[in-house]
Protein backbone atom coordinates (compact mmCIF):
# COMPACT_ATOMS: atom_id res chain seq x y z
CA UNK A 1 0.00 0.00 0.00
CA UNK A 2 1.25 3.56 -1.18
CA UNK A 3 2.09 5.63 2.13
CA UNK A 4 0.86 8.91 0.73
CA UNK A 5 -1.89 7.08 -0.86
CA UNK A 6 -3.57 5.33 2.13
CA UNK A 7 -3.69 8.87 4.16
CA UNK A 8 -7.20 9.88 3.84
CA UNK A 9 -7.32 14.11 3.11
CA UNK A 10 -9.34 15.93 5.33
CA UNK A 11 -12.33 18.24 4.06
CA UNK A 12 -12.65 21.82 5.61
CA UNK A 13 -16.03 23.24 6.48
CA UNK A 14 -17.30 25.14 3.24
CA UNK A 15 -15.40 23.26 0.52
CA UNK A 16 -17.44 19.95 -1.33
CA UNK A 17 -15.91 16.94 -3.35
CA UNK A 18 -17.80 15.43 -5.43
CA UNK A 19 -16.69 12.77 -8.36
CA UNK A 20 -19.36 12.63 -11.02
CA UNK A 21 -18.70 10.61 -14.33
CA UNK A 22 -14.59 10.24 -14.42
CA UNK A 23 -13.48 13.58 -12.74
CA UNK A 24 -12.97 15.04 -9.12
CA UNK A 25 -14.92 18.75 -8.51
CA UNK A 26 -13.39 20.26 -5.52
CA UNK A 27 -15.60 23.71 -4.40
CA UNK A 28 -14.51 26.04 -1.89
CA UNK A 29 -14.54 29.56 -1.06
CA UNK A 30 -11.82 30.80 -3.75
CA UNK A 31 -13.35 28.76 -6.63
CA UNK A 32 -13.44 25.67 -8.28
CA UNK A 33 -11.30 22.95 -9.66
CA UNK A 34 -11.52 19.99 -11.78
CA UNK A 35 -9.11 16.30 -12.12
CA UNK A 36 -9.88 13.89 -14.21
CA UNK A 37 -9.92 10.44 -13.05
CA UNK A 38 -7.90 7.54 -14.68
CA UNK A 39 -9.68 3.85 -14.82
CA UNK A 40 -7.99 1.80 -11.79
CA UNK A 41 -8.00 4.77 -9.33
CA UNK A 42 -11.23 5.06 -6.84
CA UNK A 43 -11.79 7.91 -4.66
CA UNK A 44 -14.31 7.46 -2.27
CA UNK A 45 -15.73 10.70 -0.55
CA UNK A 46 -16.90 10.29 3.29
CA UNK A 47 -17.66 12.87 6.57
CA UNK A 48 -15.22 15.23 6.05
CA UNK A 49 -12.45 13.26 4.00
CA UNK A 50 -11.88 11.42 0.94
CA UNK A 51 -9.72 8.37 0.16
CA UNK A 52 -8.28 6.88 -2.79
CA UNK A 53 -8.05 2.98 -3.28
CA UNK A 54 -7.03 1.26 -6.14
CA UNK A 55 -7.93 -1.53 -7.95
CA UNK A 56 -4.94 -3.42 -8.46
CA UNK A 57 -1.17 -3.72 -7.48
CA UNK A 58 0.06 -3.13 -10.86
CA UNK A 59 2.98 -0.66 -11.30
CA UNK A 60 1.10 1.88 -12.96
CA UNK A 61 -1.70 1.93 -10.10
CA UNK A 62 0.34 1.96 -7.13
CA UNK A 63 1.61 4.87 -8.64
CA UNK A 64 -1.20 6.80 -9.25
CA UNK A 65 -2.89 5.81 -6.02
CA UNK A 66 -0.29 8.62 -3.99
CA UNK A 67 -0.37 10.50 -7.56
CA UNK A 68 -4.36 11.21 -7.14
CA UNK A 69 -4.08 11.57 -3.67
CA UNK A 70 -1.73 14.26 -3.52
CA UNK A 71 -3.81 15.87 -6.52
CA UNK A 72 -6.70 16.21 -4.26
CA UNK A 73 -4.90 17.44 -1.42
CA UNK A 74 -3.44 20.26 -3.73
CA UNK A 75 -7.15 21.01 -4.93
CA UNK A 76 -8.39 21.03 -0.90
CA UNK A 77 -5.65 23.92 -0.01
CA UNK A 78 -6.16 25.36 -3.69
CA UNK A 79 -9.93 26.50 -2.86
CA UNK A 80 -9.55 27.55 0.67
CA UNK A 81 -5.78 28.93 0.82
CA UNK A 82 -4.72 29.71 -2.70
CA UNK A 83 -0.63 29.08 -4.01
CA UNK A 84 1.85 31.91 -4.69
CA UNK A 85 4.84 32.44 -5.99
CA UNK A 86 7.41 34.82 -5.40
CA UNK A 87 9.67 36.27 -7.99
CA UNK A 88 12.26 38.84 -8.19
CA UNK A 89 13.57 40.54 -11.26
CA UNK A 90 17.29 41.77 -10.46
CA UNK A 91 19.10 44.56 -12.87
CA UNK A 92 19.75 48.22 -12.93
CA UNK A 93 16.59 49.00 -15.34
CA UNK A 94 15.12 45.58 -15.28
CA UNK A 95 11.51 45.72 -14.19
CA UNK A 96 8.05 44.41 -15.12
CA UNK A 97 4.48 46.25 -15.27
CA UNK A 98 1.15 45.10 -15.68
CA UNK A 99 -1.24 46.16 -18.76
CA UNK A 100 -4.38 44.71 -18.31
CA UNK A 101 -4.41 40.32 -18.58
CA UNK A 102 -0.44 41.60 -19.70
CA UNK A 103 2.58 41.31 -17.69
CA UNK A 104 5.27 43.48 -20.16
CA UNK A 105 8.65 42.30 -18.43
CA UNK A 106 11.99 44.74 -19.48
CA UNK A 107 14.84 42.50 -19.01
CA UNK A 108 18.00 44.24 -21.02
CA UNK A 109 16.12 43.32 -24.64
CA UNK A 110 15.65 45.41 -27.18
CA UNK A 111 11.92 45.42 -26.66
CA UNK A 112 9.55 44.49 -23.50
CA UNK A 113 8.51 41.09 -23.69
CA UNK A 114 5.09 40.85 -23.13
CA UNK A 115 3.17 37.69 -21.42
CA UNK A 116 -0.59 37.25 -21.32
CA UNK A 117 -1.50 36.30 -17.82
CA UNK A 118 -3.83 33.37 -17.98
CA UNK A 119 -6.89 32.64 -16.49
CA UNK A 120 -6.87 31.67 -12.73
CA UNK A 121 -3.84 33.62 -12.14
CA UNK A 122 -3.18 37.47 -10.72
CA UNK A 123 -0.17 38.95 -10.73
CA UNK A 124 0.75 41.43 -7.80
CA UNK A 125 3.58 44.26 -8.15
CA UNK A 126 4.41 45.58 -4.83
CA UNK A 127 5.71 48.86 -4.82
CA UNK A 128 9.03 48.40 -6.14
CA UNK A 129 11.96 49.23 -2.95
CA UNK A 130 15.26 49.06 -4.65
CA UNK A 131 16.80 50.31 -8.13
CA UNK A 132 18.39 46.75 -8.14
CA UNK A 133 15.78 44.43 -7.81
CA UNK A 134 11.76 44.21 -8.03
CA UNK A 135 9.58 41.85 -6.34
CA UNK A 136 5.94 40.60 -7.90
CA UNK A 137 3.53 37.61 -7.03
CA UNK A 138 1.93 35.24 -9.45
CA UNK A 139 -1.38 33.76 -6.98
CA UNK A 140 -3.91 31.34 -7.69
CA UNK A 141 -5.72 27.81 -6.85
CA UNK A 142 -4.24 25.72 -9.04
CA UNK A 143 -0.66 24.42 -7.98
CA UNK A 144 0.45 23.05 -10.80
CA UNK A 145 -0.80 26.43 -13.09
CA UNK A 146 0.77 28.90 -10.55
CA UNK A 147 4.22 26.83 -10.84
CA UNK A 148 4.16 26.73 -15.10
CA UNK A 149 3.33 30.41 -15.13
CA UNK A 150 6.46 30.92 -12.88
CA UNK A 151 8.29 29.08 -14.70
CA UNK A 152 7.71 30.42 -18.07
CA UNK A 153 8.11 34.17 -16.72
CA UNK A 154 11.70 32.58 -15.45
CA UNK A 155 12.63 31.56 -18.59
CA UNK A 156 11.82 35.16 -20.01
CA UNK A 157 15.55 35.85 -17.96
CA UNK A 158 16.88 33.07 -16.19
CA UNK A 159 20.07 34.80 -13.85
CA UNK A 160 23.21 35.36 -15.42
CA UNK A 161 25.75 33.45 -13.41
CA UNK A 162 28.58 35.73 -13.55
CA UNK A 163 26.43 39.18 -12.88
CA UNK A 164 23.46 37.60 -11.31
CA UNK A 165 21.06 39.70 -13.66
CA UNK A 166 17.29 38.55 -14.94
CA UNK A 167 14.13 36.45 -13.14
CA UNK A 168 14.29 34.16 -10.20
CA UNK A 169 12.77 33.27 -7.21
CA UNK A 170 13.12 35.55 -3.87
CA UNK A 171 14.31 31.55 -2.18
CA UNK A 172 16.58 30.84 -5.23
CA UNK A 173 19.91 30.68 -4.31
CA UNK A 174 22.25 31.60 -7.77
CA UNK A 175 25.72 30.51 -7.46
CA UNK A 176 27.87 33.71 -8.92
CA UNK A 177 30.98 32.29 -10.92
CA UNK A 178 34.22 34.22 -11.30
CA UNK A 179 34.97 35.70 -14.94
CA UNK A 180 38.61 35.10 -16.15
CA UNK A 181 41.43 36.54 -14.46
CA UNK A 182 44.24 37.37 -16.03
CA UNK A 183 47.38 36.87 -13.76
CA UNK A 184 50.82 38.29 -14.63
CA UNK A 185 51.72 35.45 -16.86
CA UNK A 186 54.77 33.25 -15.80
Amino acid sequence: MSRVGKKPVTVPAGVTVTVPAEEIVVKGPKGELRQKLVPGVKVNVGEGEVTVSRESDSKQNRALHGLYRALIQNMVVGVTQGYEKRLRIVGTGYRVELKGKILSIVAGFAHPVDYPIPTGIEVEIPKATSREYMDFIIRGIDKQLVGEVSAQVRRVRPPDLYQGKGIRFTDEHVRRLEGKSFGAGK
